[in-house]
């Protein structure tokens, strides 16, 4: 069995890549796709990192942190269910019961209640927080949380943020 391990070469005339199988990779699109056909996640070409930013690296979220092919289609598809489940209206509902702060977790916890969905079968939270950040960047609801952590100059990191209805802030 040939061991594929995609890794970033730095090349004179743009982005590349190298497997350690010996194939060269002349750019991002030709490495994911040697990724996926020998099993791998086409997100993080199977390190099972993604890079947040220098010096920072996490879990590849697109396969669990498994660096597999198979666990990303499964992510992905558990997703696009949670995407039909999870509407911006069933959120907007939810949060329009709330007359004070609320905490991305509280609404992921009233979803999957209100659904009946069981605890891991779907990324609610995340979905959750995708739907959060539409509502925010539409006016209708106000970010109250200070980031948990910084990460360089110009990237910040949430656990559980907290947010509120503008409305109730006089917006």
């Amino acid at each position: 069995m040939t061991k594929h391990t995609i890794s970033p070469q730095r090349g004179i005339l743009g982005e590349a890549f190298a497997c350690d199988c010996g194939v060269l990779l002349g750019g991002r699109m030709t490495a994911e796709l040697h990724a996926a056909e020998n099993g791998l996640c086409s997100a993080c070409l199977g390190s099972a990192e993604e890079k947040l930013a220098p010096g920072l690296a996490r879990g590849c979220s697109s396969c669990a942190g498994s660096g597999r092919r198979k666990r990303q289609i499964t992510w992905q598809l558990a997703y696009a269910e949670a995407e039909n489940l999870i509407t911006l209206s069933v959120v907007r509902g939810i949060v329009a019961g709330f007359d004070g702060p609320f905490r991305l977790s509280e609404i992921a916890d009233t979803v999957r209640s209100g659904l009946g969905l069981p605890a891991g079968r779907l990324p609610i939270g995340p979905r959750v927080r995708d739907l959060l950040l539409q509502l925010q960047a539409a006016g209708e609801i106000a970010m109250l949380s200070a980031p948990d952590e910084m990460v360089g100059d110009d990237m910040v990191l949430y656990r559980d943020p907290q947010w509120q209805r503008a409305r109730t802030l006089g917006f």
